[in-house]
């Protein structure tokens, strides 16, 4: 109305949408005045407002009342870029800032992202991911976006209260409205999140975000991504963020079906990447780079069967099939999963013995160590079978080291490196295998050569003890003949007197013997 009498107002950034669109829908355009409302208010958008990210923002809030004419308009598309482009000068003014400050300019840097980050997080989901998806396509860091996103969370999912997720028969005080909006928010968040290449989210958010997706029923497309980002970086991960409250009732207290899924995912990641790398079992390397990750793995699964294992409500199949998703290679020694069927075994005294036989069978008593050995031989919760299984495990493990130690330690050596240990993959033993084979054909070759010099000395003493052949006769000939002549075994008489001193002999042996 001022406008329109002539009286002076001002323009701001809380009335500027309001402005354009009742200049819009009242054609106050320049076609029949000069400098109209609609050319006063697209100046003040283009020349003031898109200069500062704090008016856009202010802007964008305006514009959550308005009809969807301001979408028309492109007030809102003006303010997502503008918004972009100003986080964007504001990443290239820090960056500049840490190269001239160096160590200085951390809390400076941290300032600045701050500002603008807290800024968005009054956005509407809706337009707060328009903002992120320009960023990311203008060029912000991933880590800052991960940071907003953080941030944005924070703010807006606070309302998920620990005592809902612990307690899901509590009645909510939240309206079925919030309720879709929080699952609105976690589905836009998690599709926000830049690729796991660009960027390492961080675990701690990624649970986070996992329960409250498992918490609002966000879609099994936003579980299944989260799970999979987690799944990349399992090796990491600690006990406390596996334990994940189950929301169902009647059912065990940690959701277990998350944790498998998890698991599952990981290992196909692990396989994907050995097939990629080697295109097969033709790698020389000593080990794959999985197999460390497996194998930290799989003690992480281990501590969790244990923490999950006094549940009362826990079903021997989910237990079981726990085990089972990990394969045998992914532990060194079964401590660890002993002493997690041993607490399970605790806590539900009331399974049969063919249930306790059917999980007991999961340990591999050749990998117990000497404690756990002695344990389990005196653990009356294990099947006979087993503890008769261990105890002679150990006596052949004894009698194996006795003779290890007094009889060829070398040929036991190679025998030993022969058998395929049962912490290695497959692809490894098949390396080791085709190493110690190659070992072997070098020594074979080794002993070819030195057995062709042993065969070629043979043949050069031959020919020396042939060419002297013709004197080494004549000198036995001659040798032979005076032998004969000097007749040492007869006397004087010859062949005549052999038959008294032989009877001398016997006499005198005869004596001899009478003495005796």
């Amino acid at each position: 109305m001022k406008f329109c009498y002539g009286m002076n107002f001002e323009i701001t950034a809380a009335n500027a949408a309001l402005l354009r669109c009742a200049a819009e829908y009242l054609e106050m355009s320049e076609d029949y005045r000069e400098e109209n409302l609609i050319g006063r208010t697209e100046v003040y958008l283009n020349d003031v407002v898109v200069q500062s990210l704090e008016k856009c923002v202010e802007v964008l809030c305006t514009c959550e009342n308005l009809p969807p004419i301001v979408e028309e308009l492109g007030i809102i598309n003006t303010c997502v870029e503008a918004i972009a482009m100003n986080a964007c000068k504001e990443q290239l003014v820090s960056g500049l800032s840490a190269l001239d400050c160096n160590g200085e300019s951390t809390e400076l840097k941290t300032g600045c992202m701050e500002w603008w980050i807290e800024d968005l997080s009054v956005l509407r989901i809706d337009y707060y991911h328009k903002v992120i998806t320009s960023m990311a396509r203008i060029g912000v860091r991933p880590d800052t976006i991960v940071e907003s996103l953080m941030h944005y969370a924070q703010i807006s999912l606070k309302s998920i209260g620990k005592c809902q997720i612990w307690n899901p028969a509590r009645p909510n005080s939240n309206s079925g409205t919030t309720e879709s909006e929080q699952k609105t928010i976690v589905e836009a968040l998690v599709n926000l999140l830049p690729t796991l290449k660009s960027s390492n989210v961080p675990l701690s958010f990624l649970f986070g975000m996992l329960r409250m997706a498992i918490m609002v029923e966000a879609t099994v497309a936003c579980r299944l991504e989260l799970e999979r980002r987690i799944a990349f970086r399992l090796e990491m991960v600690s006990l406390d963020d596996l334990l994940i409250p189950s929301l169902r009732a009647r059912d065990s207290l940690f959701d277990i079906d998350t944790v498998h899924r998890i698991v599952v995912n990981f290992l196909q990641q692990i396989e994907d990447e050995e097939n990629e790398d080697s295109g097969g079992y033709e790698s020389d390397g000593l080990a794959s780079l999985g197999h460390g990750s497996l194998l930290k793995v799989g003690r992480l699964i281990d501590s969790y069967l244990a923490e999950i294992g006094p549940d009362p409500y826990l079903s021997l199949q989910k237990f079981i099939a726990m085990i089972e998703t990990l394969p045998d290679y992914a532990r060194v020694i079964d401590d660890g999963l002993y002493r997690a069927i041993d607490i399970y075994l605790k806590a539900h005294p009331m399974l049969s013995d063919h249930e306790c036989k059917k999980l007991c069978k999961f340990i591999d008593c050749q990998k117990l160590s000497q404690e756990a050995t002695n344990h389990a031989a005196q653990n009356e919760r294990l099947p006979v079978q087993m503890a008769i299984k261990v105890l002679y495990f150990e006596q052949l493990r004894l009698k194996n080291a006795l003779c290890g130690s007094s009889g060829d330690g070398f040929l036991s050596q190679k025998i030993s490196s022969g058998v395929p240990s049962a912490a290695m993959s497959p692809r490894d033993n098949y390396a080791s295998l085709r190493r110690e084979n190659r070992e072997l054909k070098l020594e074979i070759s080794r002993m070819r050569v030195r057995l062709s010099e042993l065969e070629k000395e043979q043949v050069v003493m031959k020919r020396g003890m042939m060419e002297k052949s013709g004197n080494g006769k004549t000198f036995f000939t001659s040798l032979s003949k005076g032998i004969g002549r000097i007749g040492i075994f007869s006397g004087p008489g010859g062949g005549k007197r052999r038959k008294p001193r032989g009877s001398e002999g016997k006499s005198g042996r005869s004596r001899r013997y009478s003495v005796s």
